[in-house]
């Protein structure tokens, strides 16, 4: 298992090759912006936090790559505009969008209020949206979208309305504009994580944290680098046919239905 989003770059697959993502100054985000750049593309990082953000700027371009920062809060569209028309004015064109950025509250369908769904809502789905409508502008055939969701689109838990609402609503987005972004020559795919090791997991987890571990069959967590290789190969010639879906990378964990038997299982193997 490799934690470095770069250790399995495939060396120029992205040369001449420029991508955008969002929500890239940590994280899962931050990881694919790293793996895109070592693969040999111009990758404007762009977040709300200048100095991360600027720090993901320096760690690429101290690897040899190329990168920029754009400061960009997802949910002020004039900002997402601003984002996309600079990154076409500095390079041209937009190969690759990654909408990534997103954020979620903890409360139930009663508990939350509305400024919750505006704040969801606005970030996680609409700015998705806007983000692709103008990128996909200056987007030549052979253009790639691709939506960060969640697990949570299609095997959810209380307490995280609407976060994974949304989740399942982004994964309709990409059939809608894998349908009508084709005919231009772009494909557009869901990416749906399920639990990745980021800054915050191992605080949330606590002491479950082993035994979220084990009910993996692949007996981990995932990591950014695990994201990041799936976006870099979705973004590639050789996932030029794929189109519309939703793909899950989640170590298995989807396919467990019973985690008790599943837990007698692996410790007994």
């Amino acid at each position: 298992m490799s934690t470095d989003p770069t250790e399995n770059a495939v060396a120029n697959r992205h040369a001449d090759t420029v991508a955008v993502v969002t929500g890239s100054t940590r994280g899962i985000g931050e990881g694919v912006a790293r793996r895109f750049a070592a693969e040999g593309a111009a990758v404007v990082v762009t977040g709300r936090s200048v100095a991360a953000g600027q720090a993901v700027v320096d760690d690429i371009e101290s690897a040899g790559g190329e990168a920029t920062f754009v400061e960009a809060d997802m949910r002020e569209p004039a900002e997402i505009e601003a984002l996309i028309e600079h990154a076409a004015a500095e390079y041209g064109r937009i190969d690759v969008l990654v909408n990534n950025a997103g954020v979620q509250t903890e409360t139930t369908a009663r508990e939350a209020t509305t400024d919750d769904w505006e704040f969801v809502l606005e970030t996680d789905f609409r700015a998705f949206w806007l983000c692709a409508k103008h990128a996909a502008d200056h987007m030549p055939p052979g253009g790639t979208i691709l939506n960060t969701s969640s697990n949570h689109a299609f095997l959810t838990m209380p307490g995280l309305f609407p976060y994974n609402a949304v989740k399942a609503g982004i994964n309709g987005m990409t059939r809608a504009m894998a349908l009508e972004l084709g005919p231009d020559g772009i494909t557009v795919n869901t990416i749906n994580p399920g639990w990745i090791e980021i800054d915050r997991t191992e605080e949330e987890l606590g002491d479950d944290y082993e035994y979220t571990e084990e009910i993996h069959p692949v007996g981990r967590l995932g990591t950014p680098a695990d994201v990041a290789g799936l976006a870099a190969f979705l973004a590639s010639d050789d996932a030029s046919f794929i189109t519309g879906e939703s793909i899950l990378i989640d170590g298995g964990r989807s396919q467990v239905m019973q985690d008790d038997q599943y837990l007698d299982y692996r410790r007994d193997a």
